[in-house]
This record gives C-alpha cells, structure tokens and sequence, in this order.
C-alpha cells in the first residue's frame, strides 16, 4: 500500500515539473507543439497520480 502512494506522489511531482516546463518553454516562446507535446505530458502524468490513489 505505500509504494502505491509513493508512485502516485512521484507521478503527482512529475506533471507539477512538467507544468513547469510548459509555462517556462511558453513564456520563451519555443514552438508550439514542444509546448503541447510537454503539456500533454504532464496531464497524464497528473491523470495517473490522481488515479492510482
């Protein structure tokens, strides 16, 4: 049961760094689907945390 919690803490962190990235590579002004391909990565690793608590 707490290496579920670890994993979705990790997971959890991962989309808050890759949000990070996406408003960082945003305000740069990089292309777009750099920040789109960034974007969708965090959201999926958030939607993963959330879903394994």
């Amino acid at each position: 049961m707490d290496t579920v919690n670890k994993a979705a803490m990790l997971f959890i962190l991962l989309g808050l760094f890759l949000a990070g990235g996406v408003y960082s590579f945003w305000k740069q002004k990089m292309p777009k689907s750099v920040v789109v391909l960034l974007g969708l990565g965090s959201v999926m690793s958030l939607a993963a945390g959330l879903l394994r608590l």
